[in-house]
């Protein structure tokens, strides 16, 4: 009988937990968003073979745009990006299996990130985002100081 209650204990203090954690995502999710300059914002990076999409916020910052994991407790953004290493390649609908993967209504950004000495050179990512997200973040990027050289397709 000792080890039935036990396990159920055990159980009960298991699901207890998870319900606390879940609790502190929606409440760090909530937070994120009643920050100005925030945006749902779903992030695919072209590293590996097996690219997935991974949901979460971004919000503009002065000179970069940080995004953070839906699925997290840490107070620090998971990415950084510098604005003057940005390009815009392309935008289109989602399609596909894309459909599935991220937000309903959202569109795909491909942006290159510049990051060697060469310009044209750089890591692929892509950003999924409602239209009205889309036209924020170009014109945060369109808005950067001069001699930034930002391209927004």
């Amino acid at each position: 009988m000792y080890e039935v209650l036990l396990s159920l204990e055990i159980a009960g203090a298991c699901a207890v937990a998870l319900v606390v954690v879940l609790v502190l995502v929606v409440l760090r999710r909530r937070r994120l968003l009643a920050r100005l300059g925030t945006f749902d914002c779903s992030i695919r990076q072209a590293r590996g073979a097996r690219r997935r999409w991974a949901l979460g916020v971004a919000q503009y910052e002065r000179d970069r745009l940080d995004w953070y994991r839906t699925f997290s407790l840490s107070p620090r953004p998971s990415c950084t990006y510098a604005r003057r290493a940005l390009a815009v390649t392309v935008f289109r609908d989602a399609e596909g299996l894309e459909l599935a993967a991220v937000q309903p209504g959202a569109m795909i950004v491909e942006c290159r990130l510049e990051t060697g000495a060469v310009a044209g050179q750089g890591e692929e990512i892509e950003f999924a985002m409602g239209r009205d997200a889309y036209t924020g973040f170009a014109s945060w990027l369109e808005s950067a100081p001069p001699g930034q050289g930002v391209n927004v397709a």
